[in-house]
């Protein structure tokens, strides 16, 4: 269990900084080759980037084509909302919970539609040893962008650390249906797959 834990507590950190410090992370997109990267951004849809995502044929492709969804659902479209979104980050490094929830709350107040607010804060809820309102608020991402992979990543941890691993398992497998190339998720559906599955209803 306490690997689980850690994993999650690992994952939920990472998506939880701050929108430049994932940015800095990543790889910068090659110029040239025809056409201004921030052109070939725009042309192609986030569906196009999940169609990619779930063709990978390595995690190191995957990888990169996931850093380029997140970057998608890392935009509201409200310059606002992405200024508070970006400071209730800066408030969850310095491990000040209770303002990063603040804020996003005010972020969801502009924008209740925004997935991966929803996402972020979930992350917040967790860290507050909160695991209601961090499932609570998962599920809302989940209802308005089905293909979060992070948050159904979060959402089994959630429910493993609470030895539901039935509902775990199937929050897993929703996850390697986006992202096949998840090898964090591969070895824990490997693992709890048999136990689960071996089950008589």
């Amino acid at each position: 269990m306490r690997f689980f834990a850690s994993l999650l507590i690992l994952i939920l950190s990472l998506a939880a900084l701050p929108l430049a410090a994932q940015e800095a992370a990543r790889p910068k997109d090659a110029k040239g080759r025809g056409q201004a990267p921030q052109e070939r951004s725009r042309a192609i849809t986030l569906d196009d980037l999940f169609d990619r995502l779930g063709k990978a044929q390595s995690e190191r492709e995957a990888e990169g084509i996931a850093s380029l969804i997140e970057r998608r659902f890392s935009r509201s479209g409200s310059d606002t909302a992405d200024l508070l979104l970006s400071r209730a980050g800066e408030a969850y490094g310095k491990k000040d919970f209770p303002l990063a929830v603040e804020l996003i709350d005010r972020v969801l107040a502009l924008q209740p539609n925004w997935a991966e607010a929803w996402y972020k804060r979930a992350t917040v809820f967790y860290q507050l040893d909160d695991p209601v309102s961090a499932m609570a608020d998962l599920q809302r991402a989940l209802k308005i962008e089905p293909r979060h992979f992070n948050a159904w990543t979060g959402l089994g941890h959630i429910l493993m650390a609470s030895d539901d691993k039935a509902r775990a398992l199937e929050a897993y497998r929703r996850v390697l249906q986006i992202n096949p190339q998840m090898s964090d998720v591969k070895t824990i559906v490997t693992r709890l797959a048999p136990e689960v599955d071996g089950q008589e209803l």
